[in-house]
């Protein structure tokens, strides 16, 4: 967290919470929820802006409920995730970047959803893959050191596969990939996905 920010919550101290405002989408973009994009439900739009999106990122936190926001100054803006808190890209040189432009150091779990999106855990960061880079990772997954076909990774999804059987190979090494329903994954990973004022 910025030092400034932290000298702003310091001299104000109980600066109200701002709610719906900001959002995460699942391929990675900050964006701007004005009282329309609320009321109607829309994504809101794309910050674009460097220099913010780098202060958001710098300053993106969580709370003990699990839910995320970015500390601007003295006001906490809580986000909304389209998917999970963090999400990532491929990357030729660093493997998976997150949006925060932060490198994701070795990933150690991975899951696919009945949707479709793959997530990476690697110690608390928890990521979901753009799904434009989906096909990169499809690629990487294997079935008894074999590469699986679409056909036998839908089976798998639909539990016709031993589920220990599918791995996701990165850097040379093995993880063991797991199933998991889409509605299940902010209750799984105790997060949340639309904070709301207490």
């Amino acid at each position: 967290m910025d030092d400034i920010v932290k000298q702003a919550i310091a001299k104000w101290p109980d600066v109200p919470a701002c709610h719906g405002w900001l959002a995460l989408d699942a391929r990675g973009h900050w964006r701007m929820r004005d009282e329309r994009a609320q009321s109607l439900d829309l994504a809101g739009d794309k910050i674009a802006h460097v220099a913010l999106m780098a202060f958001i990122a710098r300053n993106y936190d969580q709370d003990d409920d699990g839910c995320w926001f970015f500390q601007n100054g003295p006001q906490r803006v809580y986000v909304n995730l389209e998917a999970t808190p963090y999400i990532c890209r491929s990357d030729a040189r660093q493997g998976f970047v997150l949006h925060t432009g932060l490198p994701i150091p070795q990933v150690d779990a991975a899951w696919l959803t009945d949707e479709g999106a793959l997530i990476l855990r690697s110690g608390n960061i928890l990521a979901q893959l753009d799904d434009r880079d989906l096909t990169i990772a499809l690629g990487q997954i294997e079935h008894d050191g074999r590469a699986v076909d679409d056909d036998a990774l839908l089976a798998w999804l639909d539990g016709g596969i031993d589920a220990g059987t599918l791995a996701l190979r990165l850097d040379g090494k093995l993880i063991a990939l797991q199933a998991m329903k889409s509605a299940d994954v902010a209750r799984h990973f105790g997060f949340v996905r639309r904070p709301r004022p207490n």
